[in-house]
């Protein structure tokens, strides 16, 4: 396997330049050379909200992703940095750091919302930094959550009069992450100790009522509770005292406080331990080269304006993958056929039993590298690409003009040529005796025939000849018929009646032989008929296979987003019965002292009585 290539500091991977957001292409030549499959996470947050110093030490180092001490924005766009994965092999993990939401200087909202949902869109994990608690402030600031629907399409035609289903993102959407830095308060509601993550919980629950104030309250809330089913939260301690913040990369573990030290040690073992390799919908692992055709596709649709949509994402990377994978397993079958065969084979069933083989094998090839073959357009043309091989004929001229020379035509034109030099050899002192006169005298046919006899049966005996041996035999002796006849006729010894007679043996001798190449042709169509039937079966076989593995990880990811789905109903219904509960309590107890209050105003009148 070759090398992966790693990098010694962070790179921007999508400028921001006046409001435009352009791939850089250094970046993407990194990402194409990961052959790995990536976990990516992406951490968003208000600017000078510390989101860079986390990203370093994920990546293992203090420095690299620029901190910035200023009140402004210093990351600019999204700057990515890739390092071997410190818990998984043979898997790279991707950092994107992005530049700090809700910088005033910008004024540009849009900008904002586009750099959230880029980082939501190419995550597998999706890091979400704040300060201070999670209150309502900190809820409205998380704003962008909610335009995600408007920014962000999961089928290419949605229904026009229905919102897009939560489900259809739960699919596609990354592991939620809530870092909430110098944190202050104690861990706790309604007088109990919460961890971080009942925390988050507690601060995500709806209020009731269907006020706007109310609406405005659940929303942000409702779109992480849909969108993101698995989340988890981590508070940080502040680490210094506020006069060294600005030097924070530069001060070891010992100089700052253990709890925020051991916090941020914390945070780091979750995300190596519990973020997943990047996925698309149906399963589908994303390496370096599918990251970056990821990046190219989303930039170029919001540049033209459109919302970037996966499931068109999906096609247009599956369309580029299945060529290539079309390609390697040609290769694969070039580099096996070119291995096994020696031209010209014994038998065109020799070579058919070879390139079956080496097409079984390419065909595996094919599955290994190609997903989302819509109508197996791309199986089909595998298919026709190998039949032509051994047909010679033109099939998908456009990508085969340059690899006419098939294993097929190699092997009838290498026999050709093999029994050709071969008749030349055998044959050239016969047509010399010719030349010289030696069997134009009495008796000299059939001295003429004794010895082609010889000659015929000396070649039959080479080995390796391969399938054209009968054909070009005969194609020479029919060459050669007017040198017999003229030796025939001036045989002085044979009767006229012996001669007609040799003429007729003659006359069905050639005629036997072509009913020979006509049957050996009928033979040769039937085996590529049957190699056909042979290698669709095989291809049906392997598609059969790969649409059950396939089907299984549907019915898979399908029962996550309907577990997702019904665990979030669950928690509405849960907490709706709270507060249903709650009103009839406070309606009973107001009830109980109205009733208290009249019986203690009935006694008194009675009393007064």
């Amino acid at each position: 396997m070759a090398p992966e290539i790693h990098m010694t500091g962070p790179m921007c991977l999508i400028e921001n330049t006046n409001g435009e957001l352009v791939a850089n292409p250094e970046a993407l030549k990194i990402l194409s050379a990961i052959t790995q499959p990536v976990v990516v996470v992406a951490i968003v947050g208000l600017y000078r909200t510390g989101k860079s110093y986390l990203m370093n030490k994920l990546a293992g180092k203090n420095m690299g992703f620029s901190m910035g001490s200023t009140v402004e924005s210093h990351t600019k766009g999204i700057w990515m940095w890739s390092v071997p994965h410190p818990k998984k092999p043979e898997h790279t993990l991707v950092l994107l750091d992005t530049e700090g939401l809700g910088d005033v200087k910008k004024g540009d909202n849009q900008n904002d919302s586009w750099i959230f949902a880029l980082a939501v869109l190419l995550s597998s994990t999706f890091v979400y930094n704040s300060m201070g608690t999670i209150n309502q402030q900190a809820m409205d600031q998380l704003h962008y959550v909610t335009e995600l629907t408007h920014r962000i399409q999961s089928k290419s035609s949605p229904d026009e009069n229905e919102n897009e289903d939560s489900a259809d993102f739960v699919s596609f959407f990354p592991d939620f992450v809530w870092t909430l830095r110098d944190f202050s308060l104690d861990l706790e509601a309604d007088g109990q100790p919460l961890t971080a993550d009942e925390y988050l919980e507690y601060s995500l629950k709806l209020t009731q009522g269907t006020s706007e104030k109310d609406k405005n309250f659940n929303l942000p809330r409702l779109c992480i509770q849909k969108f993101f089913p698995k989340k988890k939260c981590f508070v940080f301690d502040r680490p210094v005292d506020c006069k060294k913040l600005a030097r924070l990369e530069k001060l070891h573990d010992e100089e700052l406080d253990p709890e925020f030290v051991q916090q941020v040690a914390d945070f780091c073992s979750y995300i190596f331990s519990n973020s997943k390799t990047k996925t698309l919908s149906g399963g589908i692992k994303v390496n370096g080269p599918r990251l970056e055709s990821l990046v190219l596709t989303y930039i170029d649709a919001i540049s033209s304006g459109d919302l970037p949509c996966m499931e068109n994402t999906i096609l247009a990377l599956a369309q580029r993958e299945n060529s290539v994978a079309v390609q390697k397993a040609i290769a694969h079958y070039d580099q096996q056929m070119g291995q096994k065969v020696q031209l010209p084979t014994e038998t065109l069933q020799e070579l058919l039993d070879m390139h079956r083989d080496s097409e079984r094998e390419a065909t595996e090839v094919f599955m290994k590298n190609s997903f989302k073959d819509v109508d197996h357009l791309f199986q089909k043309k595998l298919a026709v690409i190998f039949l032509s091989r051994l047909h010679g004929f033109g099939f998908w001229k456009l990508q085969l003009e340059k690899k006419r020379d098939d294993f097929c035509k190699q092997n009838q034109e290498a026999s050709s040529d093999r029994c050709s030099a071969l008749l030349q050899d055998i044959f050239s002192p016969l047509e010399e005796e010719v030349k010289m006169g030696i069997y134009s005298k009495p008796g000299g046919y059939c001295l003429f025939i004794q010895k082609l006899q010889d000659l015929k049966k000396k070649y039959h005996e080479e080995p390796r000849k391969g399938i054209q041996a009968e054909e070009i035999l005969q194609t020479y002796l029919k060459s050669k018929e007017s040198v017999t006849d003229a030796i025939l006729q001036t045989d002085q010894i044979l009767t006229k009646k012996e001669k007609e007679i040799e003429v007729e043996h003659v006359k069905a001798e050639s005629a036997q032989a072509s009913a020979k190449m006509v049957e050996e042709m009928q033979i040769k169509y039937q085996q590529m008929m049957e190699e056909k039937e042979k290698s669709y079966q095989e291809h049906v076989k392997q598609l059969t296979e790969k649409i059950e593995r396939e089907r299984a990880q549907l019915l898979e990811e399908q029962e996550r987003t309907l577990t997702s789905q019904l665990q979030e109903q669950a928690q509405l219904l849960k907490e709706r019965c709270q507060g249903e509960s709650t009103q009839l309590q406070n309606e009973i107890q107001k009830l109980q002292k109205t009733l208290k209050k009249k019986t203690k105003r009935y006694m008194s009148h009675k009393l007064k009585i």
